[in-house]
């Protein structure tokens, strides 16, 4: 008998599945379990689809902080995500309060330490370039190795003042050293140029972001892909959506699409506000806007489970699998009208509705349709 057992349920691809559980491990998984029974059974009558969980590899959820805060709980398991990785709100300085802070989340919390060690006390965070300090950086990650998956640099004008790329190549530098851990770069006005961002880009590093629709983004005023953007992206630069209140374009992530710059990952870059008043509400929402400019359920899945857990060497997630982490989401997708807004107010009427319906992080499932009564 497992502790978990959910029954007659279907994949992104419309195959049946189901799943048993003990503690917080997948125990088994098949199209049918043949005679099993669970403590506690959950049977989707073949409608409702089932996942890996979903993993938001950029959301803003250091609860202390003035600017971009959130609840960890409030972005993941009451949405459906039962993994969050804030990305770069913390330093040095603070990520050890934000790791004490979310072992009493539900939802799974992970961390980029952000390259400047004050995080994101303010929108300039990396003014001034003597808050990039090497020491402190190592210490923190030596003091978290499994909170802290990565360093994160934001490179816009705003942030970096008259540093240019200097955070960035410091970040690349600081994961050589540290075994290669990945890093994520946020872009956005310039200076510095996006092409120079890029070209200092290598593989394995994380581009969120993306698929903006400022003049410093990938498509130029004629609608074309700036060359060096294939570069980075042949070159195995990581395209993230981080889609934001101010980073996602429907018409720029068209264009992309058809010269195929494909997203690996689907990621919100959500915190308090843009979650309360828009564009971004949710992960929901923010998959809802892929499958209106044309990609499919099963793709949008893997961006939202399998690519994430890749791009930060989450091993344990991201997988539907025996001995994987007991994280799951359960979700229907039904037909329907509902407005779509982009980073830049531009209005669709999406025709297929996501909506989570159970939440399993580590066992342990969440009702979501009771939270809503």
């Amino acid at each position: 008998m497992f502790d978990v057992l959910i029954k007659n349920g279907k994949t992104e691809r419309e195959q049946p599945i189901e799943i048993g559980i003990n503690g917080s491990q997948i125990a088994a998984l098949a199209p049918k379990l043949e005679g099993a029974s669970g403590k506690q059974e959950i049977d989707l009558h073949h409608e409702a689809y089932v996942s890996a969980g979903w993993i938001d590899d950029h959301a803003h959820c250091y609860e202390k902080l003035t600017l971009y805060y959130d609840d960890p709980d409030e972005d993941g398991y009451k949405t459906g995500v039962t993994t969050v990785i804030d990305a770069g709100s913390t330093g040095a300085d603070n990520i050890r309060d934000f790791y004490n802070i979310t072992r009493d989340k539900k939802t799974n919390v992970y961390a980029l330490i952000n390259i400047g060690r004050n995080g994101i006390l303010a929108q300039d965070e990396l003014g001034d370039i003597s808050k990039v300090n090497k020491e402190a950086l190592f210490d923190a990650v030596h003091d978290l190795p499994d909170f802290i998956v990565g360093i994160k640099a934001r490179e816009s004008h705003s942030v970096v003042i008259d540093n240019g790329i200097k955070p960035l190549l410091a970040a690349k530098s600081y994961a050589a050293l540290l075994g290669n851990l990945p890093v994520m770069v946020h872009v956005g006005a310039n200076p510095p140029e996006l092409k120079d961002i890029m070209q200092a880009m290598g593989k394995g590093d994380v581009l969120t972001h993306a698929y903006n629709g400022k003049p410093n983004g990938m498509v130029d005023e004629n609608g074309e892909i700036k060359e060096f953007v294939y570069d980075a992206y042949d070159r195995g630069v990581i395209f993230d959506v981080g889609h934001g209140t101010d980073s996602f374009n429907f018409r720029t992530m068209r264009i992309a699409r058809d010269h195929g710059l494909d997203p690996k990952s689907l990621s919100t870059d959500i915190y308090h506000r843009n979650r309360e008043n828009g564009p971004v509400y949710d992960m929901a929402t923010t998959m809802e806007k892929m499958l209106q400019v044309g990609y499919t359920l099963p793709e949008v899945i893997r961006m939202v489970t399998f690519a994430p857990a890749d791009n930060f060497h989450l091993l344990n997630k991201g997988r539907l699998r025996p001995g994987k982490d007991a994280d799951i989401t359960i979700y229907n997708v039904t037909d329907g009208e509902k407005t779509l807004t982009d980073s830049n107010g531009n209005t669709e009427t999406g025709h297929q509705l996501i909506t989570p319906i159970r939440t399993i992080v580590g066992g342990t499932v969440y009702d979501l349709e009771e939270q809503h009564v």
